[in-house]
């Protein structure tokens, strides 16, 4: 089995409170329009008209060449970080996503990575992690190669 594993609580209330992205800046505030704009913590669309946060986010523990950084949203408000064991909301608004695959020291495993399309998701996960170097995946926008969520091992 596997989770799903949206931003941590503390660090997006940091970015809430106006702390500094992975790049030094402030978020930007803007406001959605409704369509895609997901946020990495409750892992939802923000509803149009709802405040949010745009911000470079680097979700690694590491610097290294693999460790990208990229724009992502998040609530300007405070939410609820999705359920670990539910497939969140953000992998069934787009028509397929890009998914690979990490070794522990957060490099990339050459070949696991994919464009899939969204109802053969789950099958994607299960041959990712049938590769005993993946420590865990991220799940990725197709289109721009956004950060969205990252799938861990149980």
């Amino acid at each position: 089995m596997h989770r799903y594993t949206a931003t941590e609580t503390e660090t997006v209330r940091k970015w809430q409170a106006g702390a500094p992205d992975d790049n030094g800046q402030t978020p930007e505030r803007a406001v959605s329009d409704g369509q895609g704009n997901p946020c990495r913590h409750c892992l939802r669309d923000i509803p149009k008209g709802e405040a949010m946060l745009i911000l470079a986010h680097r979700p690694f523990a590491t610097l290294q060449p693999y460790a990208e950084t990229g724009p992502v949203f998040v609530c300007a408000a405070p939410c609820t970080r999705a359920a670990a064991d539910v497939v969140p909301d953000i992998l069934q608004t787009s028509p397929d996503y890009l998914l690979k695959g990490y070794s522990a020291d957060e490099r990339i495993v050459y070949g696991t990575g994919e464009i899939t399309p969204t109802p053969r998701i789950a099958d994607k996960i299960q041959r990712v992690f049938a590769n005993p170097r993946v420590a865990f995946i991220h799940v990725r926008s197709a289109r721009n190669n956004c950060y969205q969520l990252r799938i861990d091992r149980s």
